[in-house]
C-alpha cells in the first residue's frame, strides 16, 4: 500500500477544502491510502467520502506510542509550553507521517497552511516530513497543485513500467 498525508489548517478556505476532496478521490483511484488527523477543515475535507479501509485517522485522544511523543520534543519549537492535549495533537502528527509503528512513512504530504510555510500544528507534521526527505505540497503556495499532479503521475508511471 502507498500512503500520503492529507492535513492542514482548520481555517482552510472552502474552495481549497473542495480541492482537497477531489485530490483525495483522485489519489484513491491511484491506489493511495490517506493518513490524516480528524480535525475540522483540511483533515475532514480529505476524509470526506473516503471508504474507511482507505484511510488511517489518528486522533489525539487515542493511545499514542511513546516514540510519537518523543517526536514532539524533538520537532516542536517549544514543547515545554504545550498542554498535555496539545502534546498529544503533535504526537499524532508523527503517526500521520510515519505510520502507527513509525516504520511506514508516507510517500508525500498534501496540506494547506495560512502562510504557505511550516506553521501551526500542520507545521509540526511538515517538519517531520522534511526531516525524512518526504515531499510536501502546500496548496497555499503557487504551483503546488501542478507539482503534486506531476509528482503523482511520475510515481504512477514508474509503477506501471
Amino acid at each position: 500500500m502507498r500512503h500520503y498525508a492529507g492535513i492542514g489548517s482548520r481555517e482552510t478556505p472552502k474552495d481549497i477544502q473542495d480541492l482537497m476532496c477531489r485530490v483525495a478521490r483522485g489519489l484513491m483511484r491511484k491506489g493511495y491510502v490517506l493518513r490524516s488527523g480528524g480535525a475540522e477543515g483540511a483533515d475532514k475535507a480529505f476524509e470526506a467520502g473516503m471508504p474507511s479501509e482507505l484511510k488511517e485517522i489518528y486522533l489525539a485522544n487515542q493511545i499514542l506510542p511513546c516514540w510519537a511523543l518523543v517526536f514532539t520534543d524533538y520537532f516542536h519549537p517549544a514543547p515545554a509550553r504545550l498542554s498535555s492535549y496539545a502534546r498529544r495533537l503533535m504526537g499524532r502528527n508523527a503517526l500521520q507521517i510515519l505510520g502507527k509503528n513509525g516504520d511506514t512513512p508516507v510517500d508525500f504530504v498534501v496540506c494547506w497552511t495560512k502562510d504557505g510555510k511550516a506553521s501551526g500544528g500542520t507545521g509540526h507534521a511538515i517538519r517531520i516530513a522534511e526531516y525524512f526527505g518526504i515531499p510536501v505540497f502546500n496548496l497555499r503556495n503557487e504551483g503546488a497543485k501542478e507539482a503534486l499532479k506531476e509528482f503523482v503521475n511520475a510515481i504512477h508511471n514508474q509503477r506501471e513500467t
